[in-house]
């Protein structure tokens, strides 16, 4: 699938010295050094029915710095995101809508090409749907079947969980919360005949109307999770000790779809998935998470039609820590408007006050596992002792770092 057009990123300016960025890892409850020099990162995608809101923003602009922060650093780094161009709520709203599935995806696809365009993120080295990757996701339930992990309930493939070494014990929370979660998040703990609760689906069976794809054990479609795992170990060289460096997305995915993605890949390859976890908190509105479900979404085109600056969005989205979760509002843009402009009149300024410095800190900021706010302290500082007179610095310096590293093209 075609991603969306390269982005122009400056290289780092010479002398900045570049610490080793760590993340927080979701799973470990810690921070985790991402310290190689060759790096593979999956990033999970859109369900295309509803692009592009600010969950979603918030999302790829936090690991857009993580990919410009490596890039600019000097490491090599490979970035996978898929599309979940076939999924149950995808069909469910055509339906309601009383439209083709497939024209609704490929219209939510090229208005979220559109979005990511506009704010300036990097585009992946692989964007990956589901429907082109389906011999591969085909392959994949085969070897799980091969292997022995598997079972068959009225045609459809699950995942056998007591056959994974780890699985069941290695739960990222309670059981109890475990399947409250599963259930919500497209599960089915309550299904008769199934092993385990929290067994995932591998494979649906033909139903209906649905679209199927043909396979060696029956027809239909592939389970969400599953999708994820065959589409990065095939897009992504192995980086040792584990399959890839860095799994990330939504903090709503962190279980089950993260999880069983992971140990999916673990059951076929035998290493961990992923050297670190990491993923972005979520956006709310009125109080609420910001989500499809309770149709409370802010959309990145529609600000953009409103006149809205995508440096401005991006700006308002980083004021805080992409990790934590937090309330979208008009006064947030207006105080990242309000901010982009305060940069915008001190770097049009003919003397400023010394930016190297400056700009170290930006990168330390960054590397701390992406404190933003900590960059946004020490801009405003800036601004603050340029508005005093101070000179000795070089404006080109700070506009350049925030497009290297913050996306910030001014």
């Amino acid at each position: 699938m075609l991603s969306w057009p390269n982005v122009y990123m400056p290289p780092a300016l010479a002398g900045i010295n570049h610490p080793t960025l760590a993340l927080f890892d979701s799973y470990k409850g810690k921070k985790v050094a991402i310290s190689g020099d060759q790096n593979s990162i999956y990033v999970c995608g859109i369900t295309p029915y509803d692009a592009t809101h600010m969950g979603h923003a918030a999302t790829y602009l936090a690991f857009d710095l993580v990919n410009r922060y490596l890039k600019a650093s000097g490491k090599k780094v490979s970035f996978v995101e898929n599309i979940t161009d076939i999924d149950d709520p995808l069909l469910e709203r055509a339906a309601r809508d009383f439209q083709d599935w497939k024209e609704l995806a490929a219209s939510q696809i090229d208005l979220f090409r559109e979005d990511m365009t506009a704010l300036n993120v990097l585009p992946p080295n692989a964007y990956r749907g589901v429907i082109e990757s389906m011999d591969d996701i085909i392959l994949l339930v085969e070897q799980m079947i091969a292997i022995g992990k598997t079972y068959e309930l009225e045609g459809d493939i699950y995942l056998d969980l007591q056959q994974v070494d780890g699985a069941l014990r290695d739960l990222p929370l309670p059981l109890e919360q475990a399947l409250v979660i599963f259930k919500e998040r497209g599960g089915d703990p309550a299904r008769v005949g199934k092993r385990h609760a929290l067994d995932p689906l591998l494979w649906k069976a033909r139903a209906g109307e649905d679209p199927y794809w043909i396979a060696s054990f029956g027809e239909g479609r592939p389970g969400w999770h599953i999708e994820c795992t065959a589409i990065a170990l095939k897009n992504l060289s192995k980086t040792n000790p584990t399959s890839i460096t860095l799994q990330a997305g939504g903090s709503d995915l962190i279980f089950p779809h993260h999880y069983m993605t992971a140990l999916q890949a673990k059951a076929l390859t035998g290493v961990e998935f992923a050297s670190c976890y990491s993923h972005a908190g979520m956006i709310g509105l009125d109080g609420e998470k910001m989500s499809k479900s309770k149709g409370n979404l802010v959309f990145v085109s529609k600000l953009r039609q409103d006149g809205v600056s995508p440096a401005v969005i991006r700006l308002a989205l980083f004021a805080d820590k992409y990790s934590s979760d937090r309330m979208w509002s008009k006064e947030l843009l207006d105080s990242a408007a309000e901010f982009l402009d305060r940069l915008l009149s001190a770097l049009s300024r003919q003397e400023v006050a010394p930016t190297f410095e400056v700009v170290q800190e930006l990168v330390n900021a960054l590397a701390d596992d992406l404190d933003t706010p900590r960059v946004f302290l020490a801009l405003s500082n800036w601004c603050a002792r340029t508005e005093a007179g101070q000179m000795g610095g070089s404006p080109g310096e700070i506009s350049r770092a925030l497009d290297t590293y913050l996306g910030i093209n001014l």
